[in-house]
């Protein structure tokens, strides 16, 4: 595994790479490295020759408040688990690398970037967009892969592709969970014992919730007893049912559904997603 710093020596690399005809997947990452990442260069590895991890805490997607300083930074075991992993590159670029021209952005998500985390989140999806496109722009991948636990931000950057006219090809992965079903996260290890072990709720009412549906329940009534159900447990930001392919209002040809929603207890803010077939549509 070879680790860079600067875009010019990463460059060098993956153009002599490019002669050899070989393919190019991106995985970015913010560190805090578990199994779900590790499931996205799994599958990097499967789609092209050469393998690039990025590692960059991306203070434009960080509003005021947020938890950027204390972003976990877990580097030596990151570094290990991707040499495990056999990757070819690891990117650790510094924050001038990245925005060596400031970081205003002339790039805006729209719509899709309101509602839901954005609601809550601003300018999230603006700066999350920012850095992904500049990951573009410096690695010129064939593939980039991310996990659909962001399911939101996956649409946001297929979107981008598209806007831009980008030839990537966006690659995603199932949710990875622990053993009780909570969606593994960087940010599960902000929990407290007590907190970890009344987690898995959340998991379990987004798979009540399905089940009720699949069932027949009205939509709006059984999105009602999902956010009833976890509010006493928890403080629920937003808990929505939806169109998994564009996050519209359900119409009644719509088959793909998905159940999504943020919440916050213990000072920790953890979202999750479910996404199913609608029978007999």
């Amino acid at each position: 595994m070879q680790i860079f710093k600067k875009q010019k020596d990463l460059n060098l690399f993956l153009e002599s790479e490019r002669e050899k005809s070989n393919s190019i997947a991106l995985v970015p990452t913010m560190g805090g490295l578990h199994d779900g990442h590790l499931s996205l260069v799994a599958k990097a590895k499967n789609l092209a020759e050469i393998v690039v991890v990025s590692i960059f805490v991306n203070p434009t997607q960080f509003a005021r408040g947020e938890d950027f300083d204390d972003y976990p930074n877990t580097f030596e075991n990151d570094k290990f688990l991707l040499e495990s992993k056999k990757i070819d590159v690891l990117f650790i670029p510094s924050k001038e690398e990245i925005y060596p021209h400031g970081t205003e952005s002339d790039y805006k998500v729209g719509a899709i970037g309101q509602i839901l985390c954005g609601a809550f989140r601003p300018s999230h999806f603006d700066g999350v967009a920012q850095v992904v496109k500049r990951f573009f722009e410096i690695v010129k991948p064939n593939y980039a892969v991310f996990g659909e636990k962001d399911f939101q931000q996956l649409l946001i950057i297929k979107s981008l592709v598209k806007n831009l006219h980008l030839d990537i090809k966006i690659e995603s992965m199932p949710t990875q969970r622990e053993h009780d079903g909570l969606a593994m996260s960087t940010r599960n290890k902000y929990l407290s014992d007590i907190d970890r072990e009344r987690a898995p709720h959340f998991y379990s009412v987004l798979s009540a919730i399905r089940d009720l549906i699949l069932g027949g329940k009205d939509i709006s009534e059984a999105r009602e007893v999902g956010i009833n159900s976890l509010s006493k447990s928890f403080e629920v930001e937003y808990f929505e049912v939806l169109n998994a392919n564009n996050l519209t209002q359900i119409e009644t040809k719509t088959s793909e559904i998905i159940i999504i929603s943020a919440i916050r207890f213990g000072g920790t803010r953890l979202i999750d997603n479910l996404v199913f077939r609608r029978k007999n549509v």
